[in-house]
């Protein structure tokens, strides 16, 4: 079965979301939401980055993209500092009819217990009204976080701690808004950025470690966030812009699922901007960045999930990652009741079509050794 598919946002993850919906033969591309007109009209391969026209072009109308009457939309707008935006957005399209899958607001992962009431509750009346589903997810919160370990819960006699790590050099992403206004990245030390604000870790990344514990159905007591930054020990440049002499240049950071006053499900971030900073935090399993689960029990796991590409760096890599799990779950997402949906709800996505036989026969990517 073909669905019809609409695509809004052509940012960082959302040009390499455009590129899958439009190599995939269960897709049918319809039409393309953009945010301003410097991309409206646009024709959909141009804004991915391939070659063949396909005649569709981007618009900035919401109500033409609502009259095409899409099976999903592939949502992948900005999020971070237009959050009630991107709710209202949301919930347009799940009142009419349309199943969404998302990159953000992350926190709808795994909304429960996380969401205050009155934001999640129009959300879950919107898809009872359209008969639509709503899945979000990406990278992290994503697939390193909930399929991953959920996957090696599943093998486990008992667990006393599952713990997923993000270690990252973000010196390669590209995005200003995300790494100074919100992460406080080149922002003076003595500043507290939107994400370290009271609350705001445990908000956006509330939904990982609440998530873990549904899976291994135990019930939280609290859940507590903590964090460190360290200064930049000289001037340096990223791709984002100038990171200055005694600002803030790595941030780590925990989000934890409490027991009584034992941490069962934990969440960390260790955030550099450069590989010789802060060497006594965890270091990633391949330069530039990896994600780990480490599990405490019978047995102990340590699995370490190292991202790299032919066409970029691992930055690149993750966010064809996020995308490319969005675009890969929509037949799931679909088909499945309305609602929000979650990696526990939905069935094994198994990249189903993407080994191409054509591509082997041409010689495709060659295995690393």
């Amino acid at each position: 079965m073909v669905h019809r598919v609409v695509h809004w946002g052509t940012g960082n993850v959302g040009r390499h979301a455009l590129a899958g919906v439009l190599a995939d033969p269960r897709l049918d591309l319809v039409g393309v939401h953009v945010s301003g007109p410097a991309k409206a009209g646009r024709d959909a391969a141009d804004l991915a980055g391939t070659s063949t026209p396909t005649g569709v072009h981007a618009t900035t109308d919401t109500a033409e993209i609502l009259a095409l009457r899409p099976d999903c939309v592939v949502y992948t707008a900005m999020t971070d500092n237009r959050l009630m935006e991107a709710l209202a957005d949301l919930r347009m399209l799940l009142a009419a009819g349309i199943n969404v899958v998302a990159s953000a607001p992350v926190f709808l992962q795994y909304p429960w217990e996380v969401l205050p009431e009155n934001l999640l509750e129009p959300v879950e009346e919107a898809a009872a009204q359209g008969n639509s589903s709503l899945f979000v997810n990406g990278i992290d919160p994503g697939f390193a976080n909930d399929l991953l370990p959920l996957a090696l819960l599943g093998t486990c006699r008992y667990v006393d701690q599952v713990r997923c790590l993000e270690i990252v050099d973000y010196s390669t992403y590209d995005n200003p808004a995300v790494m100074f206004d919100i992460m406080g990245f080149g922002r003076p030390m003595d500043e507290t950025p939107l994400l370290l604000q009271p609350g705001v870790l445990s908000l956006a990344w509330g939904s990982v470690v609440r998530q873990l514990a549904t899976g291994l159905d135990i019930e939280l007591d609290s859940v507590t966030q903590s964090f460190e930054r360290l200064p930049a020990p000289e001037t340096f440049d990223i791709d984002s812009g100038t990171i200055a002499a005694g600002t803030a240049a790595a941030l780590r950071f925990e989000v934890r699922g409490m027991v009584g006053d034992r941490a069962v499900t934990v969440l960390e971030h260790v955030t550099r901007l450069r590989a010789d900073l802060a060497p006594d935090w965890p270091q990633p399993a391949r330069t530039g960045g990896s994600y780990r689960v480490e599990i405490t029990g019978e047995p102990h796991y340590t699995l370490d999930l190292a991202m790299f590409s032919d066409n970029g760096d691992h930055n690149h890599a993750s966010l064809v990652g996020t995308a490319m799990r969005l675009v890969n779950a929509i037949p799931a997402v679909v088909a499945a009741p309305p609602g929000i949906r979650t990696t526990l709800d939905l069935p094994l996505v198994t990249g189903a079509g993407l080994a191409d036989p054509a591509r082997s026969r041409e010689g495709g990517s060659q295995p690393r050794k």
